[in-house]
């Protein structure tokens, strides 16, 4: 049986601190690749150039919102094709309803509230894996 690629993540965040914080999650990970994206632009270079199994995106990003990354994706045919199946998950320390229900209309699977419990990051990025 071949083995299982490195499940591939991409994380979108312009906070220096939560970046660092966010690979060192990611060393306890044996297996995972991270790639980092501090703006909305340099995630959509890194997605035009390397398909992700998982995008962690930061909804206040300085150049747009998590939710314009969204749907610049997916108002581009030959990228959202190429994306597609790809698990989205938001991230905030904000939890409005609205922008809950914003974000999974605008296509994210999931919306994770900051701080990271890093054991639940751990957890449900499997579990978005196994159930992709």
């Amino acid at each position: 049986m071949p083995e299982r690629a490195a499940p591939q993540v991409l994380y979108v965040e312009d906070d220096r601190i939560h970046l660092i914080l966010m690979e060192e999650v990611f060393r306890l990970l044996p297996g995972w690749a991270l790639r980092c994206a501090e703006t909305g632009g340099e995630a959509l270079e890194a997605l035009a150039s390397a398909r992700p199994d998982v995008v962690l995106v930061d909804m206040n990003l300085p150049d747009m919102t998590g939710l314009e990354l969204r749907e610049r994706v997916a108002g581009d045919p030959a990228l959202a094709a190429t994306l597609e199946g790809v698990r989205w998950i938001a991230l905030s320390a904000d939890d409005p309803a609205e922008t809950v229900r914003a974000a999974r209309a605008a296509g994210f699977d999931d919306y994770w509230l900051k701080p990271i419990d890093v054991a639940r990051l751990q957890h449900d990025l499997r579990r978005l894996l196994d159930a992709g």
